[in-house]
């Protein structure tokens, strides 16, 4: 059965680099058979946070927020393409995961991390990692790391260069790794009922 994964990503920045990532990704998930979506927070547009989805009477949230809520709770794990801003994470997926909670609970996750120098956004995906985690995922150990953003893809956003190679070489193991928790999560499910 294909796997439903959904891609986040959140920079807001006029010439973002990482969004060619993002999109390669999806595609890259779609070829081995799965489902994946692009979910942009910039095209999104969620306001900064005042209420979660969860504080809404029923049927009074923002038509984007509860769109997002049912694709959220209808997907089997999620991807974070997460950039490094300051040595920490972008405030627009951020602000867009935060408008959720219980929606995320009991569904691994995978970060894809990227900046424009040689750290490759590892310093963010650190932050990444505990906040997923609180927020009720399971975040898988494997990380995908791309340095220099802007010299990995060419015009078409087709991995390019000694950048785009590491990242072809990289991706299969990333991806078996969401993919196996993925798996692992969903028999659970299909077993027991989640504690809470």
């Amino acid at each position: 059965m294909a796997r439903n994964i959904l891609v986040f990503y959140g920079s807001y920045r006029r010439d973002r680099q990482g969004i060619k990532l993002a999109r390669w990704l999806v595609d890259a998930i779609t070829a081995r058979g799965d489902h994946a979506e692009l979910i942009d927070a910039k095209a999104v547009n969620l306001p900064m946070l005042d209420r979660m989805y969860k504080e809404y009477p029923k049927g009074e949230a923002p038509a984007a927020m509860d769109k997002l809520a049912a694709n959220i709770r209808a997907a089997d794990g999620f991807l974070f393409v997460t950039g490094e801003y300051n040595w920490g994470p972008q405030p627009g997926l951020k602000n867009l995961t935060d408008h959720f909670l219980e929606e995320w609970f009991w569904r691994p996750a995978a970060i894809a991390c990227y900046s424009a120098g040689s750290f490759a956004g590892v310093r963010s995906m650190m932050g990444w990692r505990d906040i997923l985690g609180e927020m009720g995922m399971a975040v898988i150990s494997s990380i995908l790391p791309v340095a220099r953003i802007g010299k990995t893809f060419d015009a078409e956003g087709r991995p390019a260069g000694d950048e785009g190679k590491q990242l072809e070489r990289l991706f299969p193991r990333f991806a078996d790794d969401l993919n196996w928790w993925i798996d692992a999560a969903r028999a659970q499910r299909a077993k027991v009922a989640p504690p809470y």
